[in-house]
């Protein structure tokens, strides 16, 4: 499992003051991503090959805590699952979830 925090940014917001779904997605990928180099052998990297992500509710909060967790890891491919909480003062509420298939790739 693997964790990743990122502060809310303006600069990250989309028009109506929400985080970006773009940048929701690329942080639980790179959690799912990490998360499946912990498996991978000692001589691959990773990269995704494919994820299906839902948004539950708005990207609103002072943080978000994106979660990846490897779910299965075969010879070539890993499959993860993953989540990203919004974090505000003591609330934490689930604002996407995704599933992501990672293939393990022999360093050059």
């Amino acid at each position: 499992m693997v964790q990743i925090s990122l502060p809310f940014f303006a600069q990250l917001s989309q028009q109506h003051g929400y985080v970006h779904a773009g940048a929701i997605t690329s942080v639980v990928d790179s959690a799912c991503g990490y998360a499946a180099l912990t498996r991978a052998p000692p001589d691959c990297e990773v990269v995704t090959t494919e994820f299906k992500i839902n948004f539950l509710r708005p990207a609103i909060g002072e943080r978000f805590v994106a979660t990846g967790t490897v779910q299965n890891a075969g010879k070539l491919l890993t499959v993860c699952t993953g989540e990203v909480r919004a974090i505000s003062g003591a609330s934490s509420k689930v604002v996407a979830m995704i599933q992501a298939t990672i293939v393990n790739v022999r360093d050059a």
